[in-house]
């Protein structure tokens, strides 16, 4: 077959896409001439303007770029040069001197970049007409979006001048030495607009730009106005966008040096504007009821009698939503031919000149109509409009947060001393300017936070679906209808998507940052959530509490953060009292972040090839130059380096250059990887480049990379379904996926319980109302334990994190009447009268639970008994119709803290909290008398108890201290595949909350989850790792984690930012093993090693390869690092080598197991004794070889009921060896715990009921032990 030709390549663009000249035409301006001649006029009548000349890059002609070589030829656009408006050459006239003026009829045509209408361009650029002044006026600039029809939007900058109609001969500024200057317009002055359209919003620094070239068109002849102006737009087309990151870009534009900033990350925003100026004009509360006109997407138009900030204001806004994204129209200038847009019926945001108020307001219903200049906000229509309020807490807190705010750098500059340079003053108040932006962008950030943190507590994640319904009854009655009304936004829409797929952007980052202990703790839990102990003591004491919003939580097995308790909405936010908000709602500090700046080299003229080629050529010489300035660890200014140096080697047509520095952003930022930019370089490729490229391993490693992704990447799922009840009935696997939807328990198992217990004595399935009345009654349970209000005389008597589940109807009890309440810890009585608490029993001190009957009279009234450890009283309830099912569910509770206690495992308690309000829901949805035996069916710990009681071995148990679940919230669990310990306090730079040891969890498809190690609760949820198994984990340095995976990738993941940014990419087959040389003399080195038998050495700083070698046997699994020798586990042999790779010693599995196919499993040294310890394929021995001849038998130590050895590690004079081995008849995950020195099993632990895979120590105080995908869990083992 053929191979296919190389596809041209089309090259990135500069900041430029479209440069163009726009005025009155010739023929128009007769007229005025005459007109102005006329004494006492001062303003001429409008003119309708036209493009005069337009300039698209690139610039360099075709005759030019062959002067460059050869290899610039697939790399080419089709020629651009500029394009004049075609006409007849007229006769000569006073006013052909003009810009603009005519040309030889056989100008080039050009391509018009997407998105720009040059039809629609000269009503934007002139929005108020061409107006002839009599007198000279200021120049002025403006700012347009234009969008183009599949809703990608580029920006222009639109800076007008004043010229005068003068004589054909004569030029502005001053009489030509040769020939006398005769005015034929006297008093005469025509406008021209120069628009600069960019891909990128750079307002600021594109209107710098347009300043500086407007001060050389007043002083240039006109017939060289055009050649200024593409002098211009060339020397924009050659400055490249800068990456995202703190590198910013520097140009002398002359007289002003022209800073280009960039975007902080790949998933902000970039900003060259004042966020402050809304704040100027409008206040706070008025900057919230435009938010909310956004938020609900109301028809909106902004009105000034400045163009530019019509344009500006509405950016600003637009930045505020951020990370949500205005979905409809945005036209931030609409001219007066165009006003005609406001009567369309959709959401849409446009700008409109003050003078067309009235007009607009009187010709267009349903507007909201926003006027700048005053700072008010009205409506179209007498009736007015019905735009809620922002939720009332988050308002009250971002108003006082904005009033924190410095707004007026004047302030600041009072104290100091006039800056006398020009450029450094600029500096000075762009630094201000981009703190005060950071200081915005987090208070609005914040707000959003405020508004829809909660959201993610009625998403079901795995089948896509959010709880609408339940959301809006959690919110409070005078917020209900600005939910309701958002909810329904295609803004809100997209919010959910990006929540739905887990998206780590700015709102799930300021989530993630502000989230509190206790909901940190909470993201562990299984069970429902109720309102702890502590947040009922929280709330504030008022008499509207009764009255109050009811709490209804939908996802009990995700977070809940609930809001404090608010007084009733007031009717506006103008009335809104902010003296008595809390002190801690002040803005909070934003750290400030350390930007650079790259100054680009000059551009020489004339714009030939050659000059063109000497700009590219600095370019790379500067950037090598502060490469070479900089430190290793500095890797992320680092990346910014390559990633320009790979555009310009782009440009200079050198693809192999451009490649190889694209592929060394993976060794410093993988964020910033242009992967498109790359595929298409690589299909531009000739075949001899192509084959030169494959010659570097680097390169075919990233070529192989980039091409097989782009074939392979399936389209996301983008669904978001809300939760409806069903209609149909159900049969097992459909209403295990409905129940997950509902968001009332997860877990399969549990799921299959409940519904053998629906359906008892009926056919199995479940019929539509039956569901409809199950999830009625789970909600209406949830709802009145929400509402439960416990005296403070109670609350005291427990603990703060301890919530009330159930309560019982008051009842006769042998300690008084009242009702009985379960928590997750103890029952309690709540006396009736004067409230008191009267402790019954904690779960851990039951001895005894008994249902019987007492005689009362002729009857027999059903009682509940419990008999406790430490006390002879028995406790008894008359509970009547009740008691069968609080028997069945204390004793439910009671089996699940004796199996928590047991196996240190505290989810038991969480997961028969939910055994037991599934029984309440299914008897009150039964409501017959079988529904005791149908709740029965979820008695599963109970049953567990009594079918088998299987007892922890005693050694186990003493040994155990603790089980920690990093599956939590999963519908199932995942196998632990590898487990590292870091120790606290790595790094003085770290926060001090975050310099705790953490244990990072390595489970299912590049997962990895990181636990606080000081109280093993979540400390990170899990992010992705690529999307392959993991197989090591390492501590290369204080900051660093490095992750072996499948997909032979090195992840090093930055233990501060918990980001994995880097990528080593040296392996060709899956990384096995990970090994760290700590030595104070020598750079600290990391040695990798793959399947395939290679094994590299790393320099922990730089991330280079320092030296590599290959073993010829292959099937690498393991390496251990002693005395300056690396010993390799092959699976046929051990090999001892050098670091460098040239083989000492071998020992070979055949020699000593005879013709028995077996192989090496895993191995450890003990350097103190001298040995060698390792595992075999199908034994279940342990063998030990001396170090000093390891030709020698090696001895044995056998593990009793062993069946299959996963891993073993060293701690003090112990190997802990992991695998699968029988324990009271049944396969278990077991651990061995071998003494070195008598080399006999001193213990035998099990506490995992699948595998156990992976191991790991804790400063040789603990060992941690992850199991296989059947449980999931991890033990925390105490060492002796």
């Amino acid at each position: 077959m053929a191979e296919a030709a190389p596809q041209p390549l089309a090259l990135p663009s500069g900041l430029l896409e479209l440069c163009a000249l726009l005025g009155a035409p010739r023929d128009s301006l007769r007229g005025p001439e005459q007109v102005a001649q006329r004494k006492g006029v001062k303003s001429l009548s409008s003119l309708d303007p036209e493009v005069l000349s337009v300039f698209v890059p690139p610039f360099v002609s075709k005759e030019d770029g062959q002067t460059t070589g050869a290899s610039c030829v697939l790399l080419s656009k089709p020629r651009r040069r500029s394009l004049r408006k075609k006409r007849e050459k007229p006769k000569p006239e006073p006013w052909k001197g003009l810009p603009g003026g005519p040309r030889e009829p056989d100008s080039e045509d050009i391509s018009i970049p997407n998105g720009v209408d040059l039809l629609a361009l000269p009503q934007l650029c002139f929005p108020g007409g061409v107006c002839v002044a009599s007198e000279p006026k200021e120049d002025c600039v403006h700012f347009l979006v234009l969008t183009d029809v599949c809703g990608n939007r580029t920006y222009g900058v639109v800076a007008q001048y004043y010229r005068p109609l003068h004589d054909e001969h004569c030029f502005y500024n001053g009489k030509s030495h040769w020939e006398p200057c005769r005015l034929s317009a006297a008093g005469c002055f025509v406008p021209f607009a120069v628009c600069v359209v960019s891909r990128f919003p750079y307002y600021s620094a594109l209107k710098d730009c347009l300043s500086c070239l407007l001060t050389h068109l007043k002083l240039c002849k006109d017939f060289e106005v055009d050649n200024h102006i593409k002098d211009f737009a060339a020397k924009l087309s050659l400055i490249p966008s800068p990456p995202p990151g703190p590198l910013h870009l520097v140009f002398n534009m002359k007289p002003l040096q022209i800073v280009f900033p960039s975007r902080a990350d790949p998933d902000s925003l970039l900003i060259d504007l004042d966020l402050h100026l809304p704040l100027l004009r409008f206040r706070p509360e008025r900057v919230l009821q435009i938010l909310s006109c956004l938020l609900t997407e109301q028809r909106i138009v902004f009105f000034s009698s400045n163009w530019a900030l019509l344009t500006l204001i509405t950016e600003c806004f637009m930045a505020y939503l951020h990370p949500l994204q205005w979905q409809h129209t945005f036209v931030p200038i609409l001219s007066g031919q165009m006003l005609d847009f406001v009567m369309a019926p959709t959401s849409f945001l446009m700008g409109c000149h003050l003078d067309h108020f009235a007009e607009v307001s009187k010709e267009a219903d349903g507007l909201i109509l926003i006027n700048i200049d005053n700072g008010s906000i009205t409506y179209s229509s007498d009736d007015g409009i019905d735009v809620p309020d922002i939720p009332l807490l988050a308002a009250q807190t971002f108003m006082q947060r904005v009033q924190s705010l410095q707004l007026h750098h004047e302030l600041d500059l009072a104290h100091l001393s006039s800056i006398t340079d020009l450029n450094e003053g600029r500096a000075c108040r762009r630094a201000w300017q981009q703190t005060l932006n950071r200081q915005i962008q987090q208070i609005t950030l914040q707000l959003l936070v405020s508004i829809f943190r909660e959201v993610k507590n009625h998403l079901n994640y795995e089948h896509r679906v959010f709880n609408s319904e339940e959301f809006l009854k959690t919110r409070a009655p005078g917020d209900q209808e600005f939910y309701k009304q958002v909810l329904e936004t295609y803004m809100f829409h997209s919010f959910l998507k990006a929540r739905l797929s887990r998206r780590l952007d700015a709102f799930a980052q300021m989530d993630l940052s502000t989230q509190s202990e206790e909901d940190r703790i909470n993201g562990m839990l299984l069970s429902p959530r109720r309102p702890t102990i502590e947040k009922m003591a929280s709330r504030k004491a008022s008499a509207s509490h009764a009255t109050h919003r009811r709490m209804v939580v939908s996802m009990p097995n995700l977070q809940d953060i609930a809001p404090p308790e608010l007084p009733p909405r007031n009717s506006s936010l103008r009335k809104v009292d902010t003296g008595d908000c809390r002190s801690s709602s002040t803005v909070l500090n934003v750290s400030p972040m350390t930007t650079y700046t790259f100054k680009l080299p000059e551009i020489h003229f004339p714009l030939v090839g050659q000059c063109v080629q000497a700009y590219y050529c600095d370019c790379v010489s500067l950037l090598s130059k502060a490469m070479s300035f900089l430190a290793p660890e500095s890797s992320v200014l680092l990346a910014r380096y390559f990633y320009l140096r790979g555009l310009v080697h782009l440009m200079q047509g050198q693809l192999l250059g451009a490649l190889l520095d694209f592929q060394s952003l993976y060794k410093t930022d993988v964020r910033i990887f242009p992967a498109d930019l790359v595929k298409r370089t690589v299909d531009s490729m000739s075949a001899p480049e192509r084959a030169q490229a494959e010659q570097t391993p680097e390169l075919r490693r990233l070529i192989s990379e980039v091409m097989d992704k782009a074939g392979e990447a399936p389209k996301a799922d983008d669904r978001v379904k809300n939760f409806e009840l069903p209609k149909k009935h159900m049969q097992l696997d459909d209403f295990v996926k409905r129940v997950q939807e509902s968001g009332i328990v997860k877990d399969i198992g549990t799921i299959h319980r409940l519904f053998e217990a629906l359906t008892i004595g009926h056919q199995k399935q479940i019929d539509p109302e039956t569901f409809r009345d199950f999830y009625t009654c789970w909600k209406e349970t949830e709802a009145e334990a929400q509402e439960v209000v416990l005296p403070p005389s109670v609350m005291e008597h427990l603990d703060k994190n301890e919530c009330v589940y159930k309560l019982s109807s008051s009842v006769k009890t042998n300690r008084g009447v009242g009702k009985i309440a379960m928590t997750q810890k103890r029952l309690f009585l709540l006396t009736e009268g004067r409230p008191g608490y009267v402790e019954i029993s904690t779960f851990r001190n039951i001895e005894e639970v008994r249902s019987t009957t007492v005689a009362f009279l002729v009857l027999r009234i059903p009682t509940l008994k419990i008999k406790m450890v430490s006390k002879k009283e028995v406790f008894e309830a008359n509970l009547k119709t009740e008691c069968d099912l609080w028997h069945l569910m204390v004793k439910e509770m009671w089996a699940g803290k004796k199996l928590a206690d047991d196996h240190k495992d505290p989810q038991y308690v969480q997961q028969a909290l939910t055994h037991v309000l599934l029984m309440d829901a299914v008897v009150g949805t039964l409501q017959s008398p079988g529904a005791i035996y149908a709740a029965s069916k979820l008695s599963y710990f109970d049953k567990m108890k009594n079918e088998m009681p299987m007892a922890v071995p005693k050694t186990t148990a003493e040994t155990l201290k603790h089980k920690i679940n990093p599956s939590a919230g999963e519908i199932f669990p995942q196998a632990v595949d590898v487990l590292l310990y870091t120790p606290g306090h790595l790094d003085p730079a770290e926060k001090v909350e975050d310099a705790r040891p953490k244990l990072w969890c390595a489970l299912n498809e590049g997962k990895v989850t990181v636990f606080d190690a000081s109280s093993w609760t979540i400390y990170q949820h899990c992010f992705k790792v690529g999307t392959s198994k993991l197989n090591c984990m390492v501590m290369a340095e204080q900051n660093q984690v490095w992750v072996g995976s499948e997909d032979s990738v090195i992840y090093i993941i930055n233990i501060h930012s918990m980001s994995c940014n880097k990528q080593l990419t040296d392996h060709r087959s899956s990384v096995t093993d990970l090994v760290v040389q700590d030595t104070a003399e020598a750079p600290r080195e990391v040695y990798s090693c793959s399947v395939d038998g290679t094994v590299l050495a790393w320099n922990v700083s730089t991330l280079r390869v320092t030296s590599r070698f290959q073993l010829p046997s292959g099937g690498l699994s393991s390496i251990r690092l002693h005395n300056g020798r690396l010993w390799c586990c092959t699976g046929n042999s051990i090999v001892v080598v050098s670091v460098h790779g040239f083989p000492r010693q071998e020992l070979k599995i055949d020699e000593n197991f005879g013709g028995i196919s077996t192989s090496f499993l895993g191995f450890q040294l003990m350097p103190e004794q001298e040995q060698l310890w390792a595992a075999c394929a199908g034994y279940d021995d342990i063998y030990i070889w001396s170090l000093k001849d390891l030709a020698a038998s090696p001895e044995r130590v056998p593990l009793q009921d062993c069946s299959e050895i996963n891993c073993m590690i060293r701690v003090k004079k112990q190997i802990w060896v992991g695998g699968t081995g029988l324990s009271q008849g049944k396969s278990k995950g077991k651990i061995y715990v071998i003494d070195v020195e008598r080399r006999t099993v001193e213990k035998e632990l099990v506490a995992h009921t699948d595998t156990v895979k992976t191991l790991c120590s804790a400063e040789d105080r603990y060992v941690l032990s992850g199991s296989g995908r059947e449980e999931g869990k991890i033990a925390i083992w105490k060492v002796e």
